[in-house]
């Protein structure tokens, strides 16, 4: 397994303080988020190259077919249009040999749930057909009822499914499974398109996440049982924090921490 760091780790770095802290601190990869990523791609990609940085899981910057029920994060509210982006960035992406790029389904909000799953079933098709003529893995992110309406890895595949879309896979993220058996990571692991690592803090009501390790086992149990599975992608940590937290660390600081976190899931 390789290790990689989110670019939302550290949010208020730029790009190019990013790719120069997660180097140094040894990391393997970077995951990239669009929002962050310069215009120019070609200056991008030979900054990675000459930092020797592989890119692990992308996150495009309308990140859902339906809206995110996120402040701030919103987005367009008409499916359509995010469609289309969701398209442009698989396009973009592909010049950078991402492991995988990722989407969510967004949530229902308003809408009966069937539409929802109609619109997003049509959606998915659009951007998979996409990502296969530019040859780059998609995949689909089970998470919580403000940003998706599948939660767990069954109820990602049983969409996939529905969609006719054997060749997507689930971007796993042991924060948002944190419920999910081993088991059932491991059952999947041919399908299992990236794998997002943090924890889940033990206080009731927190909505940040902690590096993997500080809140017991449960990373290092799903990062196991998918190893002995035979998965061999990216450990790709990814922290949302605040200000105060890890969110306020220098991007080398946030690096080191991470990859002495990260390094203590490998088998």
């Amino acid at each position: 397994m390789k290790l990689a760091l989110s670019e939302i780790s550290t949010v208020s770095a730029t790009f190019e303080e990013d790719v120069a802290a997660y180097a140094a601190a040894g990391f393997d990869g970077i995951g990239i988020w669009e929002l962050k990523l310069p215009a120019d791609d070609p200056a991008n990609v030979a900054l990675l190259r000459e930092a020797g940085l592989a890119v692990a899981n992308c996150v495009p910057t309308a990140p859902s077919i339906l809206p995110l029920l996120l402040p701030g994060m919103e987005g367009s509210p008409d499916p359509e249009e995010r469609i289309a982006d969701l398209c442009a960035s698989v396009r973009r992406f592909a010049a950078y040999e991402p492991e995988s790029v990722l989407c969510l389904t967004g949530a229902v909000g308003d809408l009966e749930p069937a539409h929802a799953r109609e619109i997003v079933v049509a959606g998915l098709r659009e951007v998979a057909a996409v990502a296969r003529e530019v040859g780059v893995r998609f995949g689909l992110e089970p998470a919580g009822s403000s940003v998706s309406f599948v939660a767990t890895v069954a109820e990602t595949l049983e969409l996939l499914e529905e969609a006719g879309l054997d060749d997507v896979g689930v971007m796993a993220d042991t924060y948002n499974l944190w419920d999910e058996a081993p088991e059932a990571l491991a059952a999947a692991a041919g399908r299992i398109s990236g794998l997002h690592v943090a924890d889940v803090p033990p206080e009731v009501g927190r909505e940040d996440r902690l590096l993997p390790g500080e809140s017991g086992t449960r990373s290092a149990e799903h990062v196991r049982a998918l190893g002995e599975a035979g998965w061999d992608g990216f450990l790709d940590v990814e922290i949302f924090s605040t200000p105060e937290g890890f969110w306020g660390l220098p991007a080398a600081e946030a690096a080191r921490r991470a990859l002495a976190a990260v390094s203590r899931l490998l088998p």
